[in-house]
């Protein structure tokens, strides 16, 4: 059963901003390849880091929502793993929200 989720991927673009829509095109696949519908894909621009913890200080930072098997999270997480260019990934699963019924209105008299 396919759930929904939003992945926060942090890419290195360091020295390579220029090429930031291929990288962007080639995660997109890698999704696709995993069998995951994307839904939407947010470029949230580069913003430096609260605290330095690595080589970087700063990164660029994309969110894809997508409906995915549950075990594609683990793949997509191991092949980003290796990526030089994604420094950092976070996944959510995101629930479905419920419409509620719509509340009766109290008759004036």
């Amino acid at each position: 059963m396919k759930h929904r989720y939003e992945a926060l991927l942090v890419l290195n673009t360091q020295g390579r901003e220029d090429t930031l829509k291929e990288v962007i095109d080639r995660l997109e696949s890698d999704f696709k390849q995993e069998g995951a519908q994307i839904e939407q894909v947010q470029k949230m621009d580069k913003r430096p880091f609260s605290y330095v913890a690595g080589p970087l200080n700063a990164g660029y930072y994309v969110n894809f929502v997508f409906n995915a098997e549950p075990q594609s999270i683990t793949k997509l997480r191991s092949k980003f793993k290796l990526d030089p260019e994604v420094y950092r990934q976070s996944y959510q699963r995101v629930e479905q929200k419920k419409e509620k019924p719509a509340k009766k209105m109290a008759k004036a008299k």
